[in-house]
């Protein structure tokens, strides 16, 4: 299929993201059609309240026909939502609709009709809850690979990928293992070499403050540099471990283009301070590309326009390759 729609799941409804998306939209980034799953009387209400006036271009869902696709109005496929009169704040009302936006983006994926996927940004504590630890995870689990996917926090001068991701800290070190860091610097190299067309060097930290510990095992001896050693053994450009407190000094990082971290802050923290939203969150693995901006709901900012859209404008440049 040709021109193939780039597919963008609105997420959760009391967020900034419809304010991003048109800012993003406004600017003409993406140079072929779009489809956003969202919907449509929420999505006229936000445009109107912040003076956007673009055009919409209904789609049927069910009778998918990529000739009527425009690239000059906004596609909407709609999906009802029966809360939009009283919602004022996140909560699990919404989480019927997100599950069918989701639904219906996942099964245009399926079909191959999308060129990729991207997606608002959705609340772990309501949407999620307890199930999944991140929507990374949740789409893995719908498109069954679970266990078979990296998160990377992208820019092309730096990406960073959590080993374990939404985990709270005394659970870190209990979720870590050599097969694990082994299996995500594969799936890393490969979206290097197949995706961007090269050989990614990797720098690895080390979980504990300075990669040492009082115990008499620890985590850097028997997991991570067992890991590093294998990988090594098999040509991967891997270095470490690193202290996470100096490894994002500036002569470390002009050496490599991916820092593999043990837990979520440990690399997302620098991460944002080094780039603020210039950075994609990337869902390696799936049978698809997914891509989301990186940055959350912030409804302390809903309605008030002045939301950055520099990640999203990132992630649809992304995919203009």
């Amino acid at each position: 299929m040709k021109n193939k729609p780039l597919i963008i799941v609105s997420g959760e409804p009391y967020s900034v993201f419809l304010e991003i998306f048109l800012k993003a939209f406004k600017k003409n980034i993406y140079k072929k059609p779009i489809i956003l799953i969202v919907s449509k009387i929420l999505f006229i209400k936000q445009m109107k309240k912040l003076n956007f006036r673009f055009k919409i271009n209904l789609i049927d869902k069910e009778s998918f026909d990529l000739d009527k696709l425009s690239k000059k109005k906004i596609n909407i496929i709609n999906i009802d939502f029966k809360f939009e009169k009283t919602f004022d704040k996140i909560s699990d009302k919404s989480n019927y609709y997100i599950e069918e936006c989701f639904n219906v983006a996942l099964k245009l994926m399926k079909d191959n009709v999308g060129k990729g996927l991207i997606n608002g940004p959705i609340s772990k504590k309501e949407f999620l809850k307890e199930k999944f630890l991140g929507i990374t995870e949740y789409l893995a689990h719908k498109t069954n690979k679970d266990n078979k996917v990296a998160m990377l926090i992208y820019n092309k001068k730096l990406s960073v990928c959590p080993i374990t991701t939404h985990l709270p800290l005394k659970l870190v070190s209990k979720n870590l293992s050599k097969n694990k860091i082994i299996n995500q610097v594969k799936i890393i190299t490969d979206f290097y070499r197949y995706k961007l067309n090269k050989e990614p060097r990797f720098i690895i930290t080390g979980l504990n403050p300075h990669c040492e510990s009082n115990y008499k095992s620890s985590e850097e001896k028997k997991i991570i540099i067992p890991a590093i050693n294998f990988l090594v053994k098999n040509k991967y450009k891997i270095k470490g471990p690193f202290a996470a407190d100096t490894v994002f000094m500036k002569e470390n990082l002009k050496n490599y283009d991916v820092v593999i971290g043990m837990y979520h802050d440990q690399v997302l923290s620098p991460m944002k301070t080094l780039f603020g939203f210039n950075a994609i969150n990337i869902t390696l693995g799936l049978p698809f590309v997914r891509v989301s901006p990186d940055h959350g709901p912030n409804t302390n900012m809903l309605g008030k326009n002045i939301s950055n859209p520099k990640s999203l404008i990132e992630a649809l440049k992304f995919f203009n390759k």
